[in-house]
């Protein structure tokens, strides 16, 4: 829950459009008022009717004076905005909630209130407030949802001020607007054991240095500022100088989720198509290895990864896992189709190996880049990949399907190179196909002979 910034607006901000801008306030009923005095003084005049030019100015004056006394009275109103999340799944419900405060000395006559969303969140809210009181306070909410992921602007908002007899109206802005994150669904994994698990926190926890007991320990020079509690006697007194013992320095584990953004790998678009399938598999697969406390990152074919180039490249560990999934879910938010042609500069990125478990979801795969994913396989100790035949999501469900396409075939390379390599069907649910998974790769462990790393 994050609070929005404060905005005020004063109802006489200068005499910028003098009374051309108090005119251009009038309501109907004002214009009609102004239009039935000047009529009424005009019949006075032809037919010399002297009452009737008293009643003609008193219509004619009346608005004037509306506009003219709402445009001058100072007026500061100051407004706040609060969501409620800020960063919502799509498909959920976010509340924002307004509060108006007068920050005047003169009581406020009736408000209405307008905000301004974009048309997929909803229609826009209009609000109207009854009197405020010196200093007095006013807080309404309305509700916002979108079933397509993005960052929308919320704001600025507007406040018509209007008179007691309605004559006249003025709108006024406020300066501060918010953003809405819509990021995409995640759907709860289970927690299966993939390979490459071994080496993280948890059942197979392993340590760089081990300190099972006295004869196990590695110790090092005493530098300046060290605990001396510490300190190991018998290695001091051995050394002939002062030792201390080494903190445990435990290994995490590493988790690589690839994402496949090319344009010409994915067909369709909108909330069920592929590519937002597969966006929202690789947001459930990054919060789900951050919960089992893997260091984990995002990265695309674009050869891009997030939380960027900084270190490691990998977060989890030198920053908090709420942290780093919101970074990587801001991403998700907003990443769109990529120009490149092929996963050439991911794989640049993964060369380097140690990178732990990889986890790909991938559009259309010709011959060529299911080699360059074979060769990633190689930098990696365990390799799942999720690939969406793009023809199954667009083709309707009475269409025949055609002849046995390339999908099997690049699946079967896959496989043949090491790969937990699954087809994803339209509407498939992520976890089941996660538990899919885990069998085949115990499957192919058990062929092989072993657990695998």
């Amino acid at each position: 829950m994050t609070t929005a910034g404060t905005g005020q607006t004063e109802a006489d901000r200068g005499e910028k459009g003098g009374i051309r801008t108090a005119l251009a306030g009038l309501t109907t009923r004002g214009r009609s008022f102004l239009a039935a005095g000047v009529a009424a003084a005009v019949c006075s005049y032809v037919l010399g009717q002297s009452d009737l030019l008293r009643v003609g100015l008193l219509l004619a004056v009346l608005p004037l004076v509306c506009a003219t006394v709402l445009y001058r009275t100072r007026y500061r109103v100051a407004g706040s905005r609060r969501l409620s999340p800020a960063r919502v799944p799509a498909g959920s419900e976010a509340r924002v909630h307004l509060r108006m405060d007068n920050v005047s000395r003169l009581p406020t006559g009736l408000l209405m209130l307008q905000d301004r969303v974009p048309y997929v969140l909803g229609p826009r809210p209009r609000f109207v407030l009854d009197r405020m009181e010196a200093g007095g306070r006013r807080e309404v909410s309305y509700r916002v949802r979108s079933d397509l992921r993005g960052r929308y602007p919320l704001g600025p908002l507007q406040l018509r001020l209007t008179d007691p007899f309605g004559m006249c109206e003025l709108t006024r802005s406020f300066s501060t607007y918010d953003t809405l994150t819509v990021i995409p669904r995640v759907e709860p994994l289970a927690p299966v054991r993939l390979s490459g698990e071994a080496k993280g926190y948890g059942d197979g926890r392993q340590r760089s240095l081990a300190l099972a007991g006295e004869d196990d320990v590695i110790p090092r020079g005493y530098r300046y500022g060290d605990d001396l509690r510490r300190v190991h006697w018998r290695s001091t007194a051995r050394y002939g100088e002062l030792m201390v013992r080494r903190e445990e320095q435990p290994q995490r584990a590493r988790c690589t989720v690839l994402l496949d953004t090319r344009g010409i790998a994915y067909q369709g678009a909108g909330p069920d198509s592929a590519f937002e399938w597969a966006v929202a598999g690789a947001a459930s697969v990054l919060v789900h290895m951050l919960e089992r406390g893997f260091s984990v990152r995002l990265l695309t074919d674009t050869g891009n990864a997030v939380p960027g180039d900084g270190g490691d490249g990998f977060a989890g560990a030198s920053q908090e896992s709420a942290d780093a999934a919101g970074l990587m879910m801001d991403t998700l938010a907003v990443i769109d189709h990529s120009d490149g042609a092929g996963l050439s500069r991911a794989y640049d990125v993964l060369r380097g190996g140690n990178e732990g478990l990889l986890v790909a979801f991938l559009g259309d795969l010709d011959e060529e880049q299911a080699a360059v994913l074979a060769r990633m396989r190689q930098r990696s100790p365990g390799a799942v990949a999720f690939v969406l035949d793009s023809d199954t999501w667009v083709r309707e469900p009475n269409d025949v399907p055609g002849p046995l396409d390339e999908s099997g075939e690049r699946l079967r390379m896959l496989r043949e190179a090491g790969w937990t390599a699954l087809g994803v069907p339209r509407g498939a649910s992520l976890d089941e196909l996660w538990r899919q998974a885990d069998r085949e790769r115990r499957g192919m462990a058990a062929a092989g002979g072993g657990e695998g790393p």
